[in-house]
């Protein structure tokens, strides 16, 4: 929070310092227990609270409750002069309910710095603390303010003058415990001094005391410490800023609802306990336990409904929060397929510039050669590697037989090269500059010897080689396509199979190899067996994904055979118990059949690489237009918030089995806990329409 700098007001100081000077003066000279002390007692107090208030209003403009706090004080000095110039004001009176007017002001006061200082939520939470604190508190002080065998006017004192101070204590102590500021503290000392009188000044006109019998020191306290609350207001900078964690700890709100809980519970305890030494009826009893209950129960109230705006506004922030991830996948995914699509791009323009019939040279701005193609080379009867770093004067001189306008062709021209074996070539060049920084040139260099004999060949030969060159791309970009198509279906299938178990003996051959060559030929050896075998085992489980490409045996027998060779398989090469079971009451199209199989092998393939079970049941029907697929295991199971960081990692198993089924309109659900197994259920519409659409 920021300072907000308190405009001096020296004179303003100055005139609360003569107040109180002057109250502790009239309150020292006035003669006790007599009318007229009394009145100089109440003068003295209305002077201090009407001389706060025009202090706080003209110099305390930089606190956002100073306007209503100033006219609160204002008020109070109104009651006080009344009471001097009424003297049967003073005592039990149902007129005194009226006094209960002035917290509207002072609540002015709370909820401008609540506003100032709290976010809504929490100004409503602190609001509510305070409300219950005041009853709580009210109830204690009732009970020592209330004389014994009280009418109604002296109950009516009591209770007016306890809920009023309560109410200032609660106020401002709230503000203080949730904002504990140095201006705050001084603030609520004041507030606390003055509810303290307010109480015992309550208790003492209950009890119908003689005029000027209130112990000195309340008079005392109403005459200068109004003064010190506006030089409070005047004198100290007020600190801006909203606290958005309640306190710099964190632990004020907490606090305050602890406080507040136990001040009503201790009210509840003092009431029930000390009705009857105090004189209080039970119907008074009970009056005031059912407003502390009330109290208590609009509390909770609030705290719960707090709770449910917290849960929603968590719940909005986790959407808002996966919408961003969502947005930031697709991101990184769009910039997954730029990356690769400039690198496809660049190894087809390095595969075309070494590729190129005609001679490719590259020279920098200071002309020299930074690569030239196989082809240049050619021409000219060097090693292209043998021209990179030389200038172009350089490359040109080295060249055996070379005319002198080898030297402009870095330039574009014409020239000749005449080799050992006395042929002749021809070479024509044509440079590009590349825009880049700086700048380079790109030399074409092409062998036109048979142009000079037939030109319009070459040209017809040139314009059929660009047509072929125009086929090939468009048949590559057909053949690309449905590569990539191919190699993303039979991915989702290798994912952690072969792949896992080459990359384990690759390893494993490391190992190896490091055993003989510190010379522990035999435990090498060893190794290398079992490496052979696990090869073997991993040339089998290609043979089989190779058979289960495309399986045979659903085409020539159905779903449900082959499912049962499929398990049968599984648990002869797992070696784990494998139960299938189900029945299919109706007919299934053939493309809910492939998917089906194609779900359970994939379940079976993560059984066996992953759940360590010890069995794995299989259960497969119809119902009300779909097929219903489960594979359950009692393997180690897992956390199924961490299939995203499976599909991180490379294992796309979960996501390719999610993906196949909502391609064809059906439902996939994943349930798995640690250590006690997995389950994959799937739902396939039995539409053949739906089951073949393709994906939109």
């Amino acid at each position: 929070m920021d300072a907000v700098p308190s405009p001096r007001h020296p004179g303003v100081l100055a005139s609360l310092f003569a107040v109180a000077i002057a109250g502790v003066i009239i309150v020292s000279q006035a003669a006790p227990g007599t009318a007229s002390g009394a009145a100089a007692r109440e003068a003295a107090a209305s002077i201090a609270f009407l001389g706060a208030a025009a202090a706080i209003w003209l110099g305390g403009r930089s606190w956002p409750s100073a306007r209503p706090l100033s006219i609160a004080l204002a008020l109070l000095g109104v009651v006080a002069a009344l009471a001097t110039l009424l003297p049967a004001l003073s005592g039990p009176n149902l007129a005194d309910l009226a006094l209960l007017t002035l917290l509207v002001p002072f609540g002015f006061a709370a909820r401008a710095e609540f506003e100032a200082h709290l976010d809504p939520s929490d100004a409503r939470e602190v609001t509510a603390d305070a409300v219950l604190f005041t009853i709580a508190i009210a109830a204690i002080a009732y009970l020592w303010a209330r004389p014994q065998d009280a009418d109604a006017a002296a109950i009516v004192t009591a209770a007016t003058f306890t809920i009023f101070g309560s109410a200032i204590v609660a106020m401002f102590g709230a503000l203080t415990l949730c904002v504990p500021t140095r201006e705050h503290l001084l603030a609520f000392t004041c507030a606390a001094l003055l509810a303290t009188a307010t109480i015992a000044l309550g208790g003492n006109w209950a009890m119908a005391a003689a005029p000027g019998a209130a112990p000195v020191w309340i008079a005392y306290v109403f005459a200068t410490v109004p003064a010190a609350l506006g030089a409070v207001f005047v004198a100290v900078a007020h600190q801006e800023g909203r606290v958005t964690v309640l306190g710099s700890s964190g632990i004020a709100r907490p606090a305050l609802t602890t406080i507040t809980i136990v001040a009503s519970c201790a009210a509840l305890s003092i009431v029930a306990i000390l009705d009857d030494a105090h004189g209080i009826a039970g119907a008074e009893a009970s009056a005031i336990l059912l407003v502390l209950a009330i109290g208590i129960t609009a509390r909770i109230w609030t705290n719960q409904r707090a709770t449910g705006d917290a849960f929603a506004r968590a719940g909005e922030a986790l959407a808002r929060q996966q919408a961003a991830l969502a947005e930031t996948d697709a991101a990184l995914e769009r910039v997954r397929e730029t990356n690769e699509s400039l690198r496809r791009s660049d190894e087809h323009l390095r595969l075309i510039f070494d590729a190129a019939v005609d001679g490719f040279v590259e020279v920098d701005h200071e002309g020299r050669v930074l690569r030239a193609n196989g082809a240049f080379g050619r021409m000219v009867a060097k090693d292209p590697a043998s021209l990179v770093g030389e200038t172009w004067e350089q490359a040109a001189s080295s060249i055996e037989g070379a005319d002198p306008a080898v030297v402009q062709l870095q330039r574009g021209g014409q020239a000749t090269v005449a080799r050992a074996d006395g042929q002749v070539v021809h070479l024509e060049s044509t440079a590009s500059v590349i825009p880049t920084d700086p700048p380079r040139t790109l030399v074409l260099v092409r062998d036109v010897s048979a142009a000079k004999v037939a030109e319009q060949t070459i040209r017809s030969l040139f314009h059929f080689l660009q047509d072929r060159d125009e086929d090939r791309t468009r048949l590559l970009r057909r053949s690309n396509a449905a590569i990539e198509q191919e190699r993303n279906r039979i991915a989702r299938d290798l994912h952690d199979g072969p792949v896992q178990g080459v990359s384990a003996a690759t390893l494993s051959l490391e190992a190896a190899l490091l055993m003989i060559k510190a010379g522990d030929v035999d435990h090498g050896a060893e190794l290398l067996e079992k490496i052979r075998a696990e090869l073997a085992g991993e040339a089998d489980a290609l043979r089989r994904l190779m058979s289960g490409l495309r399986p045979p045996v659903l085409e020539e027998r159905g779903l449900m055979p082959a499912l049962r060779e499929m398990l049968a398989r599984f648990e002869m090469d797992a070696g784990v118990v494998s139960i299938f079971e189900g029945d299919l009451k109706r007919e299934v199209p053939p493309d809910a059949e492939t998917l089906a199989y194609r779900l359970v092998q994939e379940a079976l393939t993560n059984v066996g690489r992953h759940a360590k079970a010890s069995s794995v049941t299989v259960h497969v029907d119809t119902d009300t237009g779909q097929l219903r697929v489960e594979i359950e295991d009692d393997g180690v199971g897992f956390e199924t918030n961490l299939a995203r960081d499976f599909l991180r990692g490379g294992r796309v198993g979960l996501a390719s089995m999610r993906e196949r089924v909502e391609l064809a309109s059906g439902t996939f659900n994943l349930r798995s806990t640690p250590g006690r197994g997995t389950t994959v259920s799937a739902l396939i519409p039995l539409d053949a329409e739906v089951i073949a659409a393709p994906a939109i």
